[in-house]
Order: C-alpha cells, then structure tokens, then sequence
C-alpha cells in the first residue's frame, strides 16, 4: 500500500542567522498554516531512527528474509511517524524548522512526496557580522566548540568551515543546487533574508503562490512571538530571540579581511543569490533554483 499524508509539509532551512525565525513568524500568520515557530527536533529524530534501524541485527536479518516487505514496513514507520509528530496540527499545511532538512532531501522526497523546502540566505559577511555581535554580548562564554574566543580570523574560518555552524548548511545548499532531479528542484524555494526584510509583503505573496495555499496579506507589525528556544544549547552565541513587529537590522562593519575572504571562497554562493553584488549586497529576490 502506498501511504501518503494529506499535509503538506513545509521545512524551513537554510543558514543560521538568516531569518529562519522571522520567516516562522510570517507563516504564522496564514490561517491555513500550522507555523509554531521553534526549531524542531523531527529531523534529527528521524535521523537517529535511521542510525539505531541501520544497527539492529533483527532488523537485518528480517531484510534477508524478505526484503521489498520489511523495507517497505520501514518506509511506512518512518511516514507513521511524520504523521504522528503532527496530528495534533489543525491545518493541511505544516511548518518544520531545522537546518538538517535541507541536507535530507532526497529522503525527503522518499517519505513525504508533499514538501517544500524554504531556504533562508543572508550576505555571509552580515551572518558573521551578527554573530559577532552576539559574542561581544557574551564574550565571558565560549562557543559550544569551542572555537578561538579571541581571534575573529580563526572564528571566521572555523564557523564557515565545511563543519562549521554556518559551513556546513552551506555545503548542504552547494550540493542541493547540483542535483539534477527537476521534481527535486521545483520543491525548493531560496530566501534571501534582505529582500525578505525589505519587501516583506511581497516576499510573502511569492511564497505563499509557491506553497499553494490561498494569499493572505500579511502585518509585519504584528508578529506572533516565537515561544521559547533552548539558546543555552548554543552558548548564546545564536539566539532566536523574536519580536512581535519587523525590525530591520543595521548592517554590521566586518573586518575587511574577513569580508572579502568569504567572497573570495563562496564565490559560487554570491553568484547565486547576490549576482549585483560588489561592496553594498543588494539581492535579487525569492527565487526557483532554475532561476
């Protein structure tokens, strides 16, 4: 039997400090969309699912036995639990936010056919520049890896590292835009946090056209405020705090050095998303990764 939910399921991703809450937020304020806000652990649940399935030898011997069966009932056990984690949402439309998601999309495609994926984008230099902001508020704790606290060089290259908090949604979003599967492609939708902040109006008419669910008009002066986020787990250094109206951010002065050091080495990500760029990053809007 082919199981397939009756919600859509939204996955908000993309990279940190780049408006993933804001966008929640916005979200929220379409009556048919279930958007609560928080990061949610759904992604990294199914993950760990597929770590302990992977090492549990009844399991395995059960795939010697029959193997198009006992995958298939895998199949739906991990659908059974996508439905699960959501069947207390009053809406056919489901809002997740995790920046693993966009690194699952091909699992993704498997599992839950009905998804899109929002992902949010920002100026590199102003992601950092935003982080260092929140360290100089926080400089008496470190980072949760312990990255150098002194030396905003070694925190660049530690940060945008392919391991890095920031290096590796990066690399998920290098990939994702080289997968070639067009049913893939039309599920994606990138999010560029200035024109998001800038045009919010209508940013929001675009994604919501994309999701397929009726145009609202939304107030960016009246916000649902997010409910509270375990920041501790990040040592501060990320906080997701909310505000019940937008409030633009002045840009951030970064080190030159470092400004220019992450254009050089994401060069493709600037082409991609801020193609005008030079000094002042102006972008280019919400746009299909065909586009």
């Amino acid at each position: 039997m082919n199981h397939s939910s009756h919600r859509k399921l939204v996955c908000v991703a993309g990279l940190p400090r780049a408006g993933s809450t804001l966008l929640c937020q916005l979200l929220a304020q379409h009556p048919g969309v279930y958007s609560p806000g928080h990061s949610s652990p759904l992604a990294s649940l199914l993950n760990d699912i597929r770590h302990r399935v992977s090492d549990n030898d009844f399991f395995l011997s059960q795939l010697d036995v029959d193997f198009d069966r006992t995958y298939g009932q895998l199949a739906e056990a991990y659908r059974g639990f996508i439905d699960g984690w959501f069947s207390r949402a009053d809406s056919d439309v489901v809002v997740d936010k995790n920046r693993g998601w966009l690194a699952m999309v091909e699992t993704l495609e498997v599992l839950h056919p009905d998804f899109m994926i929002l992902v949010c984008v920002r100026d590199l230099s102003q992601i950092f520049g935003s982080i260092e902001a929140q360290h100089d508020r926080t400089r008496l704790i470190d980072f949760p890896d312990h990255i150098d606290a002194h030396n905003p060089f070694v925190r660049a290259d530690r940060l945008f590292g392919r391991g890095g908090i920031v290096g590796g949604p990066l690399a998920s979003i290098e990939y994702v835009r080289q997968i070639k599967d067009t049913a893939i492609q039309d599920r994606i939708l990138y999010i560029p946090f200035e024109y998001l902040v800038n045009n919010v109006v209508e940013s929001m008419k675009e994604i919501y056209a994309k999701l397929g669910v009726d145009p609202v008009t939304v107030d960016p002066s009246n916000l649902k405020v997010a409910p509270h986020e375990s920041d501790s787990y990040y040592r501060f250094k990320y906080r997701h705090k909310t505000y019940p109206a937008l409030q633009k951010p002045a840009r951030h002065d970064v080190l030159p050095g470092i400004e220019q050091s992450l254009r050089n080495k994401f060069k493709w990500y600037y082409q991609a998303f801020y193609p005008e760029s030079t000094k002042q990053t102006e972008p280019v809007g919400v746009r299909d990764p065909a586009n």
